[in-house]
């Protein structure tokens, strides 16, 4: 397995961003869905500490494994298609009514896309299926800004393995590429292409401090509270390379 760079280029030629907390926040959507789903099948009460806890593990980048998987350990009998289902259901909204996918909001403005985009190419490997990646780019109008995607059903193996970054780089140099995401799969995918990685962590997520420090233990280069911290810290790093000085963010 390929060791992480140890150093991050700090004006890449490829940038990487997963979907989920990074350029989109999903507490009313997938979240939001989640919860309801395990709800449904148990009856049990479960909140977004807990919810925290299931993704602070490896494995469970997939909500519809992810929720099968809660509601098994708490007694229910319901298999993955079942539970798959439901989750779908409230989703995308049925009979008329909407669903929890038009809770979504953009994180990263256009015009910070468009002035990342003047540095690097930018790319997405992301752990949704086609459909609902689809569904969040063109009501965002943000398509255009990518110049490759990469989806779970892209790929044989999903995350933590990192085909889907490769497949991006397609023999292209990983030291020069980075992974912006938000999750240990996310880290995981980047460690194991030899890739600089950045993590995501909102403040205002649960147990923000303890995925943090989980992200940085797997190597994470740096910690942002939000992606809109990543075209202006690449610019000024840009600039103090031009001026010569070390090759590192500042603090």
């Amino acid at each position: 397995m390929p060791t992480q760079a140890k150093k991050l280029t700090f004006q890449p030629d490829v940038i990487i961003f997963d979907v989920d907390g990074v350029l989109v926040d999903v507490r009313g959507s997938f979240h939001r869905t989640t919860l309801e789903t395990v709800r449904h099948f148990t009856k049990k009460r479960v909140t977004p500490h807990d919810l925290q806890r299931w993704k602070n593990r490896s494995g469970y980048n997939d909500d519809w494994k992810l929720s099968t998987a809660w509601v098994q350990s708490l007694g229910g009998k319901h298999e993955y298609d079942e539970v798959k289902s439901k989750f779908l259901e409230l989703y995308w909204g049925s009979n008329g009514d909407r669903g929890h996918v038009h809770r979504e909001k953009w994180l990263l403005p256009r015009p910070q896309l468009r002035r990342l985009g003047a540095r690097a190419e930018l790319a997405i490997f992301t752990g949704r299926v086609r459909r609902e990646l689809d569904f969040t780019l063109d009501r965002c109008g943000v398509r255009e800004f990518f110049a490759h995607i990469v989806t779970a059903e892209d790929v044989a193996k999903p995350k933590p393995d990192p085909e889907g970054l490769l497949a991006i780089l397609n023999g292209r140099d990983p030291a020069k590429a980075v992974y912006v995401g938000d999750n240990i799969d996310d880290a995981r995918a980047a460690q194991a292409a030899g890739m600089p990685f950045i993590g995501i962590v909102s403040p205002d997520i649960e147990r923000s401090r303890s995925r943090g420090a989980l992200l940085r233990e797997l190597g994470a280069a740096a910690i942002f509270k939000s992606v809109k911290e990543l075209e202006p810290r690449i610019a000024r790093a840009a600039a103090r390379k031009v001026r010569g000085a070390s090759d590192r963010f500042a603090p």
